[in-house]
């Protein structure tokens, strides 16, 4: 009787493990997502842990990676491994874990990069989706993202600790919201086919809506964005604020792990685009150079003190944003970066790194 329940065990373990190993069926992945098909939950939900850990060390001051120099744009053009070398040669000497926002051939060239390089550089891996309902060629680019973003969690194991599914699809003032239900589909059919956490990011003002709790029941952690400058606070105000969201995000989820997918502060915006949704008319507080210093201190101190996984918004300047070439170069999202377009470090983290002697980390 003994020997036969240990086989029985045996046969179950072998056959979870084989089930777990198994490589996913593209094909069938892919019809289903045409078909519009729903992929069933599982049931129980069994939370993956997010573990942003490198040799033992917590990595969770992190940073968002736009890889786009002057003259590329996602879908344009991208870098070539070159210059993604160089990128991450600087990244690394400050940051052990990234976020990057698109399953494509340049997230693809990125993740290439840091294995054939062995930097020590941990990612959550982002696919990029847009509502579907009218057009055909925005559901075929995000199955395709979907179907590469599956490829690359499973072949980058030692480097992908996470997915993220979409991103800023949810919340009321997305450019590209969509159906909740599509949202849905994709994360299971990410969820059923990789190993690692699964997640979907989105700005704090849908995360702290009651209608945001199907979306979390769906995930292995929240990644929500706080953004003080775009909401009208002040850089002395910014931490406490950011602070005071967080902890109420914390009561309403109070199941799920939740990190800061960005948070940052501009350099340089244009004061004079006024009107709904305008930077002119939505930053109140100081952009400078002085003011990125003064809320590099105090998020790294309140990361650090409160162990939130957070990824500063942004390591680069991108030029392809707000515009791209058809703007002056005082649009505000060309100017998040801590590093500027040509890879020098602004002023700004230059005092930062300094303060803390971190030059050298």
């Amino acid at each position: 009787m003994y020997i036969l329940i240990l086989l029985l065990a045996l046969f179950i373990g072998c056959s979870q493990q084989a089930e777990k190993d198994k490589s996913p069926d593209f094909k069938k992945i892919k019809m289903q997502l045409e078909a519009e098909k729903p992929f069933v939950k599982e049931t129980p939900f069994h939370t993956r842990q997010f573990k942003p850990t490198l040799n033992g060390q917590w990595i969770g001051f992190a940073v968002s990676y736009g890889c786009y120099r002057k003259g590329q744009a996602p879908g344009v053009k991208g870098p070539n491994e070159e210059q993604i070398l160089e990128d991450l040669k600087i990244i690394s000497k400050y940051w052990r874990l990234i976020r990057i926002y698109g399953s494509d051939d340049d997230g693809e060239r990125i993740l290439k990069v840091i294995s054939e390089h062995h930097l020590p550089i941990k990612v959550m891996l982002g696919l990029w989706l847009a509502n579907e309902d009218e057009n055909q060629a925005t559901k075929k680019s995000n199955i395709r993202q979907t179907l590469l973003a599956i490829k690359l969690a499973n072949a980058y194991k030692d480097i992908i600790i996470a997915v993220n599914v979409g991103n800023e699809t949810q919340v009321f003032w997305s450019w590209h919201r969509m159906n909740t239900d599509d949202l849905i589909r994709y994360i299971r059919a990410v969820r059923q086919n990789v190993s690692v956490p699964v997640t979907t990011a989105d700005d704090y003002n849908f995360w702290n809506k009651s209608e945001s709790q199907r979306v979390a029941e769906e995930v292995d952690f929240i990644v929500t964005h706080m953004h003080p400058l775009w909401n009208g606070i002040h850089v002395d105000r910014a931490i406490s604020w950011m602070d005071s969201v967080y902890n109420s995000l914390k009561t309403l989820h109070p199941q799920k792990l939740i990190v800061l997918g960005e948070t940052g502060w501009a350099t340089n915006y244009n004061p004079a685009k006024k009107g709904p949704g305008q930077q002119g008319s939505l930053i109140k507080g100081e952009v400078s150079f002085e003011a990125q210093e003064k809320f590099l201190t105090a998020l790294y101190n309140w990361v650090n003190q409160n162990k939130v996984v957070t990824y500063l918004f942004e390591a680069f300047d991108e030029p392809w944003k707000g515009g791209g070439e058809q703007s002056g170069p005082n649009e505000v999202e060309k100017n998040w970066g801590v590093f500027f377009e040509n890879r020098s470090p602004k002023p700004s983290f230059s005092g930062f790194l300094k303060k803390y002697n971190l030059n050298n980390k």
